[in-house]
């Protein structure tokens, strides 16, 4: 036991490193990019500690008719949007929100659903279930960049161009929004949402308190043991303000987000670089050739252009494991899972789709759902909506097998 806390002592002492190192060195040199480590890192445990998951969030109110999950993702988009209208409002940032693909985000959300369920998380699920040792989890990053290429730079990337030209704009052309459509600030839509919320849950509390007499525990935060998911959501919403801070101060106007982080640490990985050769020079010409007439020389070829690496997204993604794995590991929960072959295989087609959904949808839960609707993005809104349809899809046929009887959550009363 003594052994233990020593070891956990050496983890936090660590991680508190983490979280101010790369501060000082972005006051000191002006990099804001470095912010991004200790944001991916927060984000990363408060994943772990909420089980915050996506995919699971969704396929488990049909498949243990259980929405707690579901809700802690709710708490988040409603936190993000309270902290975006609050930096809006004091000028900190300029508002981004992403335009209506509508084709490409509801062909993008059916696409992405299915490949969550079927990989057993969605991207930013993957990720931090990777930094508990989840063996399908990192069989569905492998490749889930293979997807995004695919769409991207690949066979369907003439298909992704079509579908991103299907767009819907408002009359001055900007991107059509749930406050653009009702004609009223953003602050005053936040607080509409937050406000309906909160009045949902009290109402919700009062109608469970009057259905069971017996006292319910209070909701304690705690290193070394899982968290509530609403508790997660509110400090997953609060790190998606200060993370919009962080990435606007680097160059990139935009929330959190994940899908393109391992994609471009691929891209880092396997790409050629710009400087690579790709043309043999061409042999000397033959001395006999030496007084005929010159032919003109064929031009080199160009090489193809290498992607932009975004160096904010590559330090969160990273960081967000380490985040997620200090977790675990303060709670006991870090251990590699041996997985059947084949089980690990359907993850690995799971990571696929989850690549060509995102690719296409420009987004994943994090990105589209949480960033996007937190935005009011109606774009996003229905990526969200299909991405649900195509993650209960998949969760009737491949967990359920077609049967619609629910099951009862770990730990319910029968």
């Amino acid at each position: 036991m003594a052994e233990s806390k020593k070891s956990n002592g050496g983890v936090l002492l660590v991680s508190a490193a983490v979280l101010v190192v790369p501060v000082l060195v972005s006051v000191l040199t002006g990099l804001w990019v470095f912010t991004a480590i200790p944001v991916g890192f927060l984000f990363g445990f408060f994943l772990q500690k909420g089980d915050l998951c996506g995919a699971s969030a969704m396929s488990e109110v049909i498949l243990f008719r259980d929405r707690r999950k579901l809700f802690g993702l709710w708490v988040a988009i409603v936190v993000s949007m309270l902290g975006f209208a609050a930096l809006d409002l004091l000028g900190l940032v300029k508002m981004n929100p992403k335009p209506m693909l509508w084709l490409a985000m509801g062909a993008g959300g059916l696409v992405f659903g299915v490949g969550t369920v079927l990989a057993g998380g969605c991207v930013s699920g993957c990720l931090y279930k990777a930094g508990t040792g989840n063996v399908n989890s990192m069989a569905a990053l492998a490749a889930i960049p293979v997807g995004v290429a695919i769409v991207e730079a690949g066979p369907l990337s003439g298909l992704n161009r079509w579908l991103n030209a299907q767009v819907v704009k408002n009359a001055d052309g900007s991107p059509v929004t749930f406050a653009s459509i009702l004609g009223v600030p953003f602050w005053l839509v936040a607080l509409l949402v937050a406000g309906a919320t909160v009045a949902a849950v009290l109402a919700y509390g009062r109608r469970q308190r009057k259905a069971d007499a017996a006292p319910r525990r209070r909701a304690r935060l705690s290193l070394g043991r899982s968290w509530r998911p609403w508790q997660a959501g509110i400090a997953i919403g609060l790190v998606g303000a200060v993370a919009w801070l962080s990435s606007a101060a680097s160059g990139r106007n935009y929330p959190l987000g994940v899908t393109h982080g391992p994609y471009l640490l691929a891209v880092l990985a396997f790409h050629d670089s710009p400087q690579h050769v790709y043309q043999k020079p061409p042999a000397p010409p033959p001395a006999s050739a030496a007084t005929a007439p010159a032919t003109p020389a064929a031009p080199p070829a160009k090489a193809p252009p290498r992607p932009k690496v975004v160096w904010w997204l590559v330090a969160l993604v990273s960081s967000l494991v380490a985040g997620s794995f200090v977790g675990a590991r303060l709670a006991g929960q870090f251990q590699f899972v041996a997985r059947p072959p084949e089980e690990t295989m359907i993850a690995f087609f799971g990571g696929l789709l989850i690549g060509v959904g995102a690719g296409a949808a420009k987004g994943c839960v994090v990105g589209n759902i949480i960033s996007g609707v937190g935005l009011l993005s109606v774009g996003t809104a229905i990526f969200a909506v299909t991405t649900l349809a195509g993650n209960w899809t998949a969760t009737w046929f491949y967990l359920m097998g077609g049967d619609l009887r629910w099951k009862s959550p770990p730990g319910a009363k029968r």
